[in-house]
Order: structure tokens, then sequence, then C-alpha cells
């Protein structure tokens, strides 16, 4: 039996809805209403706002002398500094996944036209990405090396380095493109993990390990980071084709993982000549054809059950632990990702 929750499972609650609140998760009105009430609930149980708005608030001069005086009480005992540490761990997984969001923000100018605007802006739109970027990421190191846990350092550099790689991947296996084979489930899994569920899933575990809970219950909260953030993949990249209707006017990338699914049933060459089906005659693709083609097959409810699967999952990860008001809101959370 582990520890009565308490604080730790709370701030967990906050590692969790940061790393996701931001990601727009659902594309109905329906589904993000549900979506935002189960935020909010967290919110309201870890007792402040997990926005992206919040970041200004790391940067305000308030904070900064706040955080001069918190610095003081270095080397004692007192109750604040174990808060203040798990609340920066939060802020610091929020600093990083915002980082690399404005990375991905970089314009690709090989394709640049007239009407995307002047070149010069577009290159000093370039610069800004990434220098915001890294100033973020700067941010987010320097806050990492003040918790002192050479445990926690190394987890969530390694997640940094796994979002990297899943990035890299990502790119190397971009279909949109070449209009290529792309890749198959297995691999599919192994790249949304990198590029969006490391971080969350270290961060929870390194939640634990800051809350001093020992390797089964930083294992679990690995767990639920992970099989929480793969579902929510899924159930992002399900959007278009559990809501679009036959023959509506729609996108969505050819690496979805409906789309891989689909792929990997129909086989290379039928899934070759779909796309030539839907081509127009300016080359480029109609995504009504391919929709239906791909809703044709099983690659939709393929993605469902997986999503599903991830989900029960991650609520399985966390049975362990006591019943709470913490531990309910982040079953919530798992249970969010499983409805379209």
């Amino acid at each position: 039996m582990f520890p009565a929750p308490g604080s730790s499972l709370t701030r967990w609650v906050s590692v969790s809805v940061r790393g996701l609140r931001g990601l727009g998760l659902f594309s109905s009105s329906e589904s993000s209403s549900n979506w935002s009430k189960v935020v909010s609930d967290a919110e309201k149980i870890v007792g402040y706002p997990t926005s992206f708005m919040s970041l200004r608030c790391l940067l305000s001069d308030e904070l900064s002398n706040v955080a001069m005086h918190v610095r003081k009480l270095v080397g004692t005992q007192h109750p604040l500094l174990n808060t203040a540490s798990q609340r920066n761990l939060a802020e610091i997984t929020e600093l990083i996944h915002t980082a690399f969001l404005v990375h991905r923000g970089i314009v690709n100018l090989k394709e640049w036209t007239v009407s995307d605007g002047p070149l010069k802006d577009m290159e000093f739109g370039n610069k800004m990405a990434v220098l915001s970027g890294d100033f973020l990421l700067a941010n987010a190191c320097t806050g990492l090396a003040e918790l002192n846990d050479t445990k926690i350092v190394e987890l969530i550099s390694s997640a940094i380095s796994d979002l990297v790689q899943g990035i890299y991947y990502e790119n190397y296996y971009n279909v949109e493109d070449g209009l290529g084979d792309g890749m198959d489930v297995t691999p599919w899994e192994d790249q949304a993990f990198l590029s969006h569920g490391a971080l969350l899933a270290k961060s929870c575990q390194a939640a634990m390990q800051l809350a001093k809970h020992d390797r089964e219950a930083q294992r679990l909260a690995y767990l639920y980071g992970k099989h929480l953030s793969l579902g929510h993949k899924l159930n992002s990249d399900l959007q278009p084709f559990v809501k679009s209707r036959l023959g509506e006017m729609t996108s969505f990338s050819l690496s979805a993982a409906p789309v891989v699914f689909h792929r990997q049933i129909v086989g290379k060459e039928k899934w070759h000549q779909q796309l030539e089906e839907a081509k127009t005659l300016r080359n480029q693709l109609d995504y009504s054809k391919l929709l239906a083609a791909v809703k044709s097959e099983k690659g939709v409810s393929s993605a469902v059950d997986l999503c599903r699967y991830h989900s029960n999952r991650a609520l399985e990860a966390i049975q362990a632990f006591p019943s709470s008001e913490a531990r309910s809101a982040l079953e919530n959370i798992a249970s969010a990702v499983n409805k379209f």
C-alpha cells in the first residue's frame, strides 16, 4: 500500500494538466466542453490555473522577488520549500512543452510564396521563434537545476532528448510531401511517445520522485503519463474521422493514426491506388475522397480501440493509490481522452 497521496498526488494532477492543457485535444464543441470541465475540476484541486497564460507570471518582476526571498530558505526545513519545488516542476514541464511548440512554428522558407508575406518578415519570424523557444528552454533548464535533485534532472533531460528524437522521426516519416508509405502502427506508437508522451510520463514520475515516493509509485506514475499521452494523441488524430461527414471538406494528416492503421490493413498497392484516385487535376489531394476510403475499412475503429486501450491502462496505473479528490481528478482526465 502506498502512502496517503495528500499533496503529492495533487501536484501530480498539476503536472498532468499542465502537460495537456494547451494541446487543443478536441475540435467539436461538445467534446471541448467536456474536456474543459475535467481540466477546470482538476485546477480546483491544484489551487491555481494551469493555462499557458501563467507563463507570463514566470517572467514577471513580482514573482522574481518572491523567488529571491524563497531562496533564502534553502538549507532550512521550512515546508514552503517542498511546495515551491513541486510547483516549479509543473511549470518547468509547461515551459519545455511551450518551447517546443514555439520551435515547431518555424516556417520552411523553401515553400515560401509571395502570398505568405514579405520574405524578410518570414525570416525575422523564424529567428524570433528560435530565440523565443531557446529562451523558454533555457529558463526551464535553470529551474530544473535549482530543484537540486539529480534523478529529476536526469529524467527531464532525457525527456527533452526524446522530444528532439521524436520530432526528427516525425519529419523523417512526414508523408505530406512525398505521399509515401509512411510507417506501420508499432513505429507510429514509438514516435508518438517520443514526441508527445515522454515529457508527460517522465514529469509524472519526477513528481513522485520529488515527493520521495518509492520506485513502484514512480513506475505507476510514469505508466499513467505514458498511456494518457498516447490516448490523447490518438483522440486528437481521430477527430476529423469521427466528426466529419462523408463528402464534407476537411483535411487531416496522412500520418494520423487512422490512416496508419488503414494503410497497414489495405496494403501498399491499394493505398497507392487510393492516393492516385484522390488526386485532383491540379495534382492535389481531395481529402473528402481519401476520408471516405479510410472510413470504408477498419482503420478508424482500430484507432478507437487503441485509444480506449491506453485510456484504460492509464486508469489501471492509479488504482493502487488510495482514493482521494486528486485520484478522482486523474481518473477523470484519463476517461476524457476516451470520449469522442
